[in-house]
């Protein structure tokens, strides 16, 4: 389908995502300097849940009929909002700057396009591969020339690996799975599977103390509207609207402007060969987001008992 048969706000999604969730990985990292990770988790997915109560019973949208489709609503909120955060978050607090794991996270197109042909069924052409591999070679540029100045801890590297799997798992589940809910019923029911998993473990092994500021509830705000309720609803409006893979090579627009957001809010530095290594990342996105005219797959039914 071509862009002029598109509505004007799927058209510009791609934008306001990339701005919305690149802004997140440093505006977390203020967040967590007031609270620890599973309690500002905690704090953020109950804030979304409240917020949209009020929607829900405005709006009214159609609930799920099926057993199998709740269960697949929260898998998916599971693996993003507890999985993906939980370790994204922990791996903050462990020293990994904003624009190290955004950088991790950028190698999720590399695991989309491996993965993509079997669990979500869509077809990988050539020029993709090229674009996503020209991608990984600028992510490895940036992980290198950042190391010098401080070198991500091996724990911080195995939370962020553990966070890139939670996020990939779950918008492959979500393709193969989603049901096209109405983005209300979708956020509340994902923020409440990843509130139902992290708050337990606030409970358990953090002394859950806030140090309410200004700064802090700014944050927060962020975190619940704009990273929670806006990025999160775009996010699964692009992958059903279009190929997983095209989607997730977004995700190397991420760093150079988690960086940004990094060096202004938390003065993280970042060398000149890092900036080139973004360059390159950048012009892998171009390639591997190019309109290219291939043979679409079709989705199988999923069977599930009535």
């Amino acid at each position: 389908m071509k862009n002029m048969h598109k509505p004007t706000w799927l058209i510009m999604a791609p934008v306001a995502f990339t701005l919305l969730w690149a802004g997140g990985y440093g505006i977390a990292k203020v967040g967590l300097q007031y609270a620890e990770p599973m309690t500002l988790l905690s704090l953020r997915f109950s804030a979304v849940v409240i917020l949209l109560i009020p929607f829900y019973l405005f709006f009214k949208p159609a609930l799920p009929k099926r057993l199998n489709d709740w269960i697949h609503l929260i898998v998916v909120g599971v693996l993003v909002q507890a999985v993906y955060f939980g370790f994204c978050w922990w791996a903050f607090k462990t020293g990994v700057s904003a624009g190290v794991l955004a950088i991790f996270m950028s190698l999720q197109p590399i695991l989309i396009a491996i993965l993509a042909p079997k669990l979500a069924q869509e077809k990988v052409s050539w020029i993709r591969w090229f674009g996503l591999l020209l991608g990984l070679a600028g992510v490895l540029i940036v992980i290198i020339a950042r190391s010098d100045i401080e070198p991500p801890t091996l724990i911080g590297v195995g939370f962020s690996i553990l966070g890139l799997l939670g996020i990939t798992c779950g918008v492959l589940y979500e393709k193969r799975f989603g049901g096209g809910y109405h983005p209300i019923i979708t956020n509340m029911t994902q923020y409440a599977a990843g509130f139902a998993v992290v708050f337990p473990i606030a409970l358990t092994f953090e002394t859950m103390q806030v140090q309410w500021s200004g700064e802090f509830i700014a944050a927060l705000g962020y975190l619940v509207i704009g990273n929670s309720i806006l990025a999160m609803s775009l996010l699964l409006a692009m992958i059903r609207a279009g190929e997983v893979t095209r989607v997730s090579s977004l995700m190397f627009l991420v760093p150079p402007l988690a960086a940004l957001f990094g060096w202004f809010l938390l003065g993280e530095a970042m060398p000149p060969i890092a900036w080139a290594g973004m360059a390159v990342a950048a012009g892998g996105v171009a390639i591997a987001s190019r309109k290219i005219s291939e043979k679409k797959s079709t989705m199988p039914k999923l069977k599930t008992p009535n």
